[in-house]
């Protein structure tokens, strides 16, 4: 409980830190207003939130080596496995010149640290041909690579206002915490319970005004941790089915394969970014209509107004994986249907179908 306690007090002084001497640092951690098709905010904000998350997770481990805790060495492997991931994103951070691709190899460099390092492997995902290929290292080394780099940048690409992936990340690690509880697995449970100390110790200054952002580093550091957690919870725990972490995390990971299907139909480069996933869709369709878009308090409110639908439609697939965590049928179950429900979702703002039932409930008011 002491390591939870300082672990919020030390991401939220860093935030703290970090928003109110931004002054010093803005010309290399600042997000300008303007740059790209992804900007909401209104005013020049630091973007290096993820420093304080991996602080969190440091102050953690020191004192967890002071009270001689057994699983001292796996959190402090986990840290040293998230470093390149991490890095790579922090570095575009503070450049703006590191790609998708750099990011994506060197979070599969930490993926490749942690195979070996913790054990982290993808042994099975209850499909039987797939579960055969998988007793083979290499193919189980090359699945889990691109599961954990996969993962860590679809946590990146929902990165789009405040609150959002901070607010899906607390869902996800508080759903794993009460699996990891069910299993008696300590060394997770506390990974899951401290992760959510720190994101809560940023997203108090990120939710709802948008003081400090987690950047690059934060996101791909969130998503690699989720993505360990999630293997190593599935490979130590016969029961745990597979399918438990993959519908907790359908969201970010189906608008991420959608949105490279997306940009591939309509001839776009992958790596660049564009202003089409459906939270994009959700500010610029569905809260403008009922907000407004012209004045900056009003861009601010739509910018916070955003992110609790896309926390409602992840419960949508958090929830049934939380009771369902043993059940691979039905869990596959709910899995397809979220996609399909997204899906629906999208082409529904995309095609201004919602905009005809808006006028008449606004009209009914």
């Amino acid at each position: 409980m002491i390591a939870i306690i300082f672990s919020f007090l030390m991401a939220t002084l860093m935030c703290f830190f970090i928003i109110r001497y931004s002054h010093l640092h803005t010309h290399v951690t600042t997000d300008p207003i303007k740059g790209g098709p992804q900007k909401f905010h209104t005013h020049p904000t630091p973007r290096i939130g993820g420093v304080a998350i991996l602080v969190g997770m440091i102050v953690s481990t020191v004192i967890f080596a002071l009270q001689e805790k057994p699983f001292v060495k796996e959190m402090l492997l986990l840290i040293v496995c998230s470093l390149p991931a991490f890095l790579s994103g922090f570095a575009e951070d503070i450049t703006k010149k590191v790609g998708a691709t750099i990011r994506l190899l060197f979070t599969m460099v930490s993926a490749i640290m942690a195979f070996l390092l913790l054990d982290v492997k993808i042994t099975r995902l209850s499909l039987p041909i797939v579960d055969n290929l998988l007793s083979f290292i290499p193919f189980s080394l090359v699945l889990t690579m691109i599961a954990v780099a996969g993962l860590s940048h679809a946590i990146n690409i929902i990165d789009g206002f405040n609150g959002l992936v901070s607010g899906v990340a607390l869902l996800t690690f508080t759903s794993l915490a009460y699996v990891s509880f069910k299993v008696n697995d300590s060394f997770l449970l506390f990974v899951c319970l401290i992760m959510c100390a720190v994101i809560v110790g940023f997203f108090i200054w990120n939710y709802p005004n948008g003081m400090i952002f987690l950047g690059d580093g934060g996101a791909y550091l969130i998503g690699f941790v989720i993505a360990i957690v999630s293997v190593l919870l599935v490979n130590r725990h016969s029961e745990v089915s597979p399918w438990f972490p993959m519908l907790l995390v359908v969201y970010p990971v189906w608008e991420t394969v959608f949105s490279v299907y997306r940009r591939f139909q309509n001839k776009k480069p992958v790596g660049i970014p564009d202003a089409l996933h459906l939270h994009s869709l959700v500010y610029k369709r569905l809260l403008q209509f009922l907000v407004g878009k012209k004045k900056a308090k009003i861009i601010v409110k739509r910018n916070a107004m955003t992110s609790p639908y896309l926390w409602m439609l992840s419960l949508v697939a958090i929830i049934p994986a939380v009771f369902f965590w043993q059940h691979t049928v039905i869990l596959f179950f709910f899995t397809v249907a979220f996609i399909l429900l997204y899906q629906w979702l999208y082409f529904k703002l995309i095609n201004f179908i919602f905009r005809q039932w808006l006028i008449k409930r606004k009209n009914l008011q």
